[in-house]
């Protein structure tokens, strides 16, 4: 029996088209795969770069503040020296300005303290204008007495002195320690104007005494007015040597006109005080010697800036060796400070002529 013959198929695949399909399709999963991994790598590497990029940026701007950070110490250094400098300029300055101020304070004290002293002396120098006003209204009740001097109270006499005579020499001390009682104000008193040097209390206290005693010279007797500091001379000018009339008002008057504007200068030489009395002719009978303190040189001029106690108590001895014998010294003395030996000194020459010595109170005359 004849076989049926199969019927034809529309489609028919063989096995090697079906391989070639299954390898396609394999290939086609590994590029897309493949493909998505690039995908992410580039993304990744991306991310990186750009970590990296941040990071290179913040390390430049740390860089870039470091470098900010060192100028800015190097500037803060800078400044710090120039205000150290400019701290000790200051303190400089400052000590400056202090010790002007100190300065100031004790010139402005100083003048204050001046100014005080004037007015006191104005006050004192208007009493004497109205002692001496008073002086000059009553000269008509004078006596024998040529002038006349009222002290303050009872001040005006004076125990113990020895005046009258016919010819009495005065002998007053106008060296510089006659400016004040102590050595601290006799310097600074000499380095002010010579006005005011005129104005020292002790200075005046020595014009008034002698003032005092020229009021009590007798109308018919001779009297001489000598002043003495290095060297001696007459209160008059050219009457070296001569003998005045106590009669003579006028000449009084000139002579304690001149003594009270002489100034207190220079140091103290005895010897040419005791060489007037010798060289008097006439010699006095009488000898009225105002002084403050021990000689500290025996010529004119002398090269010692100090002089011990000893020397001037011997300078003092031999100028006293010029003293004619008979005639008595009254000596009127206005301590000092620091001269221990001469009250000692001029009392002992007071004994051995016999004269007088007074120590001259704060308040007379």
């Amino acid at each position: 029996m004849a076989r049926k013959r199969r019927g034809g198929e529309i489609f028919s695949m063989s096995f090697l088209d079906c391989m070639s399909c299954g390898f396609g399709a394999v290939i086609l999963f590994f590029m897309i795969i493949n493909s998505r991994s690039d995908v992410t790598i580039n993304d990744q590497t991306r991310a990186l770069q750009a970590e990296t990029n941040k990071l290179e940026i913040e390390v430049l701007e740390g860089r870039k503040n470091l470098a900010l950070a060192r100028t800015s110490i190097q500037k803060l250094e800078t400044e710090e020296e120039e205000a150290s400098d400019q701290i000790s300029i200051i303190k400089a300055l400052i000590a400056e300005l202090q010790a002007e101020l100190a300065k100031y304070d004790e010139d402005t004290l100083a003048k204050i303290k001046a100014i005080e002293r004037l007015q006191s002396d104005i006050k004192s120098l208007e009493e004497e204008v109205k002692r001496l006003l008073a002086i000059e209204k009553d000269q008509d009740a004078l006596g024998e007495q040529v002038r006349s001097f009222k002290g303050d109270g009872d001040r005006q006499y004076l125990t113990g002195l020895k005046l009258g005579g016919e010819r009495t020499l005065v002998l007053v001390d106008r060296s510089a320690s006659m400016l004040h009682e102590t050595i601290v104000n006799i310097i600074r008193r000499k380095n002010l104007p010579e006005s005011q040097q005129l104005l020292s209390r002790k200075w005046r206290q020595v014009v008034a005494s002698v003032d005092w005693l020229t009021a009590q010279f007798k109308a018919d007797s001779e009297y001489q007015i000598y002043m003495f500091n290095n060297v001696s001379e007459p209160v008059i000018k050219g009457t070296d040597g001569l003998w005045l009339k106590s009669d003579n008002a006028d000449q009084l008057e000139e002579a304690i006109r001149n003594l009270r504007r002489t100034v207190p200068k220079n140091g103290t030489n005895m010897y040419a005080a005791f060489q007037v009395i010798k060289d008097m002719n006439p010699r006095p009978d009488n000898v009225i010697l105002l002084v403050d303190s021990m000689p500290t040189m025996d010529a004119e001029t002398s090269n010692k800036t100090r002089i011990g106690a000893g020397e001037r108590l011997n300078l003092f001895t031999a100028a006293t060796q010029l003293v004619p014998s008979g005639i008595p010294m009254n000596i009127m003395l206005y301590p000092m400070e620091g001269d221990a030996r001469a009250s000692v000194s001029f009392w002992a020459l007071a004994l051995k002529s016999r004269g007088s010595f007074i120590t001259v109170s704060h308040d007379w005359p």
